[in-house]
């Protein structure tokens, strides 16, 4: 599905927010060692830069070539363009050996995935029996009651059909979602995990994010545009009902997390 984001890359860059702190080092902390991560789906790198201060080495995959062109140049970081799918042969000329990661996480991307086949890769690439996989989603975003209101009007209905039917695994929390693997030390469950990210938007910055979204994407190309005057000037009254420009504004995030055992 990253066809759905190509048109959008640069506003994906720019509106989607950036990942916790507390939650790349809740992973890291069930991990046994910090030398090599994958960051699946890693777009224009948001958590690949994350992981980069944690991990001696990152592998950061994308099957978008735009998408990856917004990420970060770091010195640890190495960008990989692949295919959707990937034979054990190019597994390992593209990311790494068998058993040679520690920790595979893919941010806001597991519910677009042919999952059994991206597990079979996870197992194959993951250290036995501590490697860990750790995907997370966040929900829509917390502003005000006024702003929620008219968001979650346009999310659950106005929206709702140019949504592709795996984005009710995000609605759901990632509760549902397959996920065939042992709960990590500490831990009795695979999750979710909620974490919390926080991000100083205007107006502007709010609607680069609406913009950045699948559905509006999709809605577009039948000829339809969600963010029209009208629904514009409803956002502009509930938005500066507080006088404030510039909000904090907080987005749910939920982990599912799980090591991959002697598999």
């Amino acid at each position: 599905m990253a066809e759905l984001f190509i048109k959008q890359a640069e506003q994906y860059a720019e509106g989607r927010p950036s990942y916790p702190q507390q939650l790349f080092e809740f992973i890291a902390s069930k991990t046994s060692s910090h030398d090599l991560a994958w960051d699946v789906g890693t777009g224009s790198g948001q958590a690949a830069r994350s992981l980069a201060g944690i991990y001696k080495n990152v592998i950061a995959t994308d099957t978008s070539p735009k998408q990856l062109s917004f990420a970060p140049r770091l010195p640890n970081v190495r960008y990989q363009l692949t295919p959707p799918t990937m034979s054990s042969a190019e597994l390992e000329r593209n990311v790494a050996p068998q058993s040679s990661i520690d920790v595979v996480t893919v941010a806001q991307a597991l519910h677009w995935f042919d999952l059994p086949n991206f597990y079979q890769q996870v197992k194959w690439v993951l250290k036995k029996p501590h490697g860990v996989i750790a995907a997370w989603c966040y929900t829509p975003p917390k502003i005000n009651d006024s702003v929620e209101a008219l968001f979650k009007t346009f999310h659950f209905v106005s929206v709702d059909p140019y949504w592709d039917a795996s984005h009710k695994l995000m609605d759901d929390m990632y509760r549902n979602i397959d996920f065939p693997f042992e709960p990590v030390e500490g831990a009795d469950h695979t999750g979710p995990f909620e974490f919390v990210t926080e991000r100083l938007m205007d107006l502007d910055d709010y609607f680069t994010f609406f913009r950045s979204r699948s559905a509006y994407q999709i809605a577009r190309e039948k000829g339809v545009e969600q963010l029209s005057n009208d629904v514009i000037e409803e956002f502009k009254h509930a938005w500066n009902e507080d006088g404030l420009d510039k909000k904090v504004v907080k987005f749910p995030v939920y982990l599912r997390i799980g090591r991959v055992g002697n598999l």
